[in-house]
């Protein structure tokens, strides 16, 4: 699948709407996608944008539904059964991609002086936003140069002029691993900005995979078949043969230069000018795309957009994942809710089977590779308890939750530079609290839960016409 038959299949199912009306990219663009999505819209096509011929496709990802259209799922499925599809198809097996000699994306090639990123539609966002971001649903690809290790990493990209973008590549990010290592050879690092192809590269591109794996081999997993990949003759980097749009070119892994602010995922901005730390840059030199490319981008700011969307099915797919390959009994579903920006609370629900099993999994949680990065709070419910019950889960909070017996807090975990709850300049460290909203296994006697009773149940269900409703 890709971009296109993505759009078509949303489409089909009702879930997009093709904007003609001329809309302009400063700013217009991105308000009407934004209340859009605050109205649990469609995914909007916006198909005449000032100035330009190219149209921007926006608000993918803001629905259950479209997720599941995008990763091949039944489109009735809950976000908790998409990521429990996604965790079982990446702890079966990972499947490399396929090298191919050509594709699509080769059908447009631009080089040298002739590049010029201002004659794409890119959008500005919001009102203080540093500029134009023309990377929202980009992933970076990047390559380890003492190994085979690929990565893929959703970072905001700026334009910074017609052949320069800046990329926010965070501390302890994949990507800047691999820059480290270039700077230490002193050497500039081959990079690409891969906009549109497969859908799942934006969603698998903003994912928290482990170190040496590469997000190419996760796409394929999910797809049941490899993902296709040309190899360039200019980076040596494997990149998608069916992008709408790649920007190709190297990162001086020491020069510097001014990024943002953007309007956030969190609600915030990152900073404000004098605040933000320089950013590493792409010295753009090839940009290839198809005919009648579609630029795609998302709205960022308040959830909920599609950005907190797929982070809150990433993550839970990878957390559960994690959970999986470390053996932990008894997990039954979690959940990161969309609404906590799709990363800062976790919610488990596990059948317990020993003493301090609750616990066990609350502690398993800020370990894993996903609960390591910017996870605040952790709630371990019950098994009658599903994670994604938000109603319920509070019920066990209010019900099943001493706070002085069963609360552990962490007072140091990685976080991010984003998370505004933080005081600007001290950002990399926080705190984390585990909440335990289970009944304690090793108690001989527990609450006495009320039930109805079964057979009476069925038969006031079975007359339930009868009663006039």
């Amino acid at each position: 699948m890709d971009l296109r038959d993505f759009i078509k299949l949303c489409e089909e199912a009702g879930e997009l709407k093709r904007i003609e009306k001329e809309v302009d990219w400063d700013l217009e663009l991105s308000h009407i996608a934004k209340l859009n999505e605050e109205e649990k819209g469609p995914a909007l096509f916006f198909q005449n944008i000032k100035g330009y011929n190219t149209p921007v496709l926006t608000s993918a990802f803001t629905t259950n539904k479209r997720l599941a259209i995008a990763l091949g799922q039944p489109q009735t499925a809950s976000l908790c059964e998409i990521a429990k599809s996604w965790m079982k198809a990446t702890t079966k097996k990972l499947i490399p991609p396929e090298v191919v000699s050509t594709g699509p994306v080769f059908d447009n090639v631009v080089e040298g002086d002739k590049i010029n990123l201002f004659d794409l539609p890119v959008p500005k966002f919001y009102p203080m936003d540093g500029g134009r971001f023309i990377g929202t649903t980009a992933a970076l690809v990047t390559k380890d140069p003492d190994s085979d290790w690929v990565n893929l990493g959703t970072y905001r990209m700026q334009v910074l002029d017609e052949n320069s973008v800046g990329v926010q590549i965070i501390k302890g990010k994949h990507a800047d691993f691999h820059m480290n290592r270039y700077k230490e050879l002193g050497k500039p690092m081959p990079a690409a900005a891969i906009i549109g192809g497969d859908p799942l590269n934006f969603l698998v591109g903003s994912t928290l995979v482990s170190a040496g794996v590469s997000e190419y081999e996760i796409i394929g997993s999910l797809r049941d078949e490899p993902a296709k990949v040309f190899i360039s003759d200019l980076t040596g980097l494997p990149l998608p043969y069916d992008c709408e749009i790649i920007l190709e070119g190297e990162i001086d892994p020491v020069e510097r230069r001014q990024e943002g602010p953007f309007g956030e995922y969190t609600g915030y901005y990152s900073g404000k000018k004098s605040d933000e730390w320089p950013k590493p840059f792409i010295n753009v030199k090839r940009v290839y795309f198809r005919n009648n490319p579609i630029l795609w981008s998302t709205t960022v700011g308040k959830p909920i957009t599609d950005t907190h969307m797929i982070q809150s099915l990433n993550r839970t797919a990878t957390m559960w994942t994690d959970l999986e390959n470390m053996h932990i009994p008894g997990i039954k579903s979690v959940y990161l809710p969309p609404e906590s920006g799709g990363r800062f609370w976790g919610i488990v629900s596990v059948k317990q089977m020993y003493p301090g099993h609750s616990m066990h999994v609350g502690t398993a949680v800020i370990s894993t590779t996903t609960g390591h990065y910017g996870l605040k709070g952790v709630i371990v419910v019950d098994d009658d308890i599903p994670a994604d019950d938000w109603t319920k889960v509070f019920w066990a909070m209010s019900m099943r939750y001493d706070p002085v017996a069963r609360t552990q807090i962490i007072n140091r975990g990685r976080s991010t530079p984003l998370d505004p709850a933080l005081p600007i300049n001290a950002r990399e460290i926080c705190s984390r609290i585990i909440i335990d909203a289970c009944i304690p296994y090793e108690w001989d006697r527990k609450p006495l839960e009320i039930q109805l009773d079964t057979e009476m149940a069925d038969k006031v269900r079975s007359k339930w016409q009868e009663y006039g409703f």
